[in-house]
Parts: structure tokens; sequence; C-alpha cells
């Protein structure tokens, strides 16, 4: 009984937070828009019993979905969004891989101080991080004062409100997600075998891509799921330093619900984006669960 309950716990839990809300999103996306509070009818009216649950779900109306599929607006998002998730993961790949490398070749009193930098930004706000990228991308920013102080620019470049200013916004949000599981597999790394490697005349380049990156491969692609599934639904850092011409699905989600208060096709938006996270989150449930076989 003990180990059913323990077993229960986490399920109820996930049923009562995620399950239910994500129905009643479902719901909502077969409604249609109304002047009102909520701005969404039929209603769920749980005064009537169980009568008013089945009146609630009884009635299916499918023109959100067709609206969707009918307005360029929407599908331009998604793969918009999918663009920008994909390039800002393999960016933070780039700067991530290198980092999470030195810190795995660190002396060992060192690792403990070098892995409390990366995770210290977690100490700060998420908002307040982004917000302060605004005063660094700026016109009149420290970055660009910097660049005009060496000389290496004539003029203020434009970096705010366009799209690199979102890649770089996401880099840096999302880099500790990349660089602790390759850091995590490197450090079980034993470098006898680069040293065996090296031995049977392979060059360092060649031992590392022949040794190192196929025992990182694990920490890599759970890196790349880490930042790729939330950055796909990331909303504030493209509606802070993106521009005009920056369409990203959470973006587009954020002002269906606040600005437009329709409901019903925000509801949609999310349901679809949530069908499209389903892949990788399959795909890396999968990654972790072949690793713990491999590691057992």
């Amino acid at each position: 009984m003990r180990r059913f309950t323990l077993i229960a716990i986490p399920y109820l839990w996930l049923f009562a937070l995620f399950v239910v809300p994500f129905l009643i999103v479902v719901r909502i996306s077969f409604s249609y828009y109304e002047l009102s509070i909520p701005p969404y009818g039929p209603q769920l009216d749980l005064s009537t019993g169980w009568d008013g649950v089945k009146a609630f779900f009884a009635e299916l109306n499918w023109d959100n979905y067709a609206f969707l599929t009918g307005d360029d607006l929407y599908w331009k998002a998604y793969l918009s969004s999918l663009k920008i998730a994909l390039i800002a993961t393999f960016l933070t790949l780039l700067v991530g891989f290198p980092i999470a490398y030195a810190m795995a070749k660190a002396a060992e009193e060192w690792r403990p101080m070098l892995m409390m930098l990366i995770i210290l930004p977690f100490w700060t706000s998420f908002l307040i991080r982004v917000y302060a990228w605004i005063g660094i991308l700026g016109t009149e920013g420290y970055l660009n004062q910097l660049m005009l102080g060496i000389g290496l620019i004539d003029a203020p470049l434009t970096i705010l409100n366009t799209n690199v200013a979102v890649y770089i916004g996401i880099v840096y949000t999302y880099l500790p997600f990349m660089v602790l599981p390759i850091y995590a597999a490197l450090e079980k790394m034993d470098d006898s075998l680069l040293e065996a490697a090296e031995d049977l005349g392979c060059t360092r380049t060649q031992a590392f891509w022949l040794v190192t990156a196929p025992l990182a491969k694990s920490g890599i692609i759970a890196g790349c799921f880490l930042v790729f599934i939330p950055s796909l639904g990331e909303f504030v850092i493209p509606s802070l330093l993106g521009g005009s011409d920056t369409l990203m699905i959470g973006k587009v989600l954020w002002e269906e619900f606040f600005s437009n208060r329709d409901w019903p096709v925000a509801s949609t938006v999310a349901v679809i984006l949530l069908l499209i996270l389903i892949i990788p989150i399959i795909l890396f449930q999968r990654n972790e669960q072949k690793q713990r076989e491999t590691d057992g």
C-alpha cells in the first residue's frame, strides 16, 4: 500500500496540474469567441453538477483550427519559431561545448567553482537578466560603446530589436542547460582513451572526433533538447529583444490571450504548439532511457 501511495502521488499531481488544465485548454480551443467573462462559449458551469460538465464538452467547434490553417500568420509563426529555435540551439552548442570541455579538463579543485559560475545566473530573475541585455545591445549600449572605443566600428550598430538580439538572448539564457549535460558526460570520460588513440596514430583532432565527440553524444543530445524545447515557445526574449519582424509563436500566443482576448484561437495555438513539442520530448525521453540502459 505504501509503495502504491508513493507511486500514485506524482501521477495524481501530474493529472491535476497538467492533464486536467490541458483538457480544459483543448475544450476551449473548440469553443467560440464571446464578449463575456471569460470570453468564450459555451462556459463550464459546475453549479449544475455533472450535467454542466457534459454540456461543456458536448459541442465541438472546429472553426478555430480551420482558421489557423487558412491564416498565413500562424503557420509562418510556427516555421519561424522552429528556425529560430534550431539556429539558437546550434549556436548554444557552439558556445557551450568548449565551456563544458574546459570545465571537464580543469583541475579537480577548480571544477566546483566553475560549476557555480555556470549556475550563478539562475540566482537572478530571468526577466531582469533579459532586461539587462537591452542596456547592453542598444545603440548607445555598452557593446556599441566598447566597439566604438577600440575602433572596431565607426558608427553604432543596430543590434537591439533584431533577430540577432533574440539569438543572443536565447543563447545567454539557456547556455547552462547545454553546458551541464555535456560537462556531466565529459567528466566521466577516461583520458587514457585519448592517449591510446594518439598511440595508435591519431592526431589530437582525430582523437577528439573519434573518442571525445562520441562519448559526449548523450550530453550533446540532452543539451540540445533542453535548449530547443523551451526556445520554441519562448515569448519574453522576442518581446523584449526582438523587433516587429521577429515572429515567434509564443509571442503570437501571448498577444491572442492578452491583447486580442481571443481565448479559443489562443488555446488552439497552444494545443498545436504542445503537439509539436511532444515529438522532441518523446525523442528526449527515449534518449535518456537508452542512456540509462547503457550505463546500467
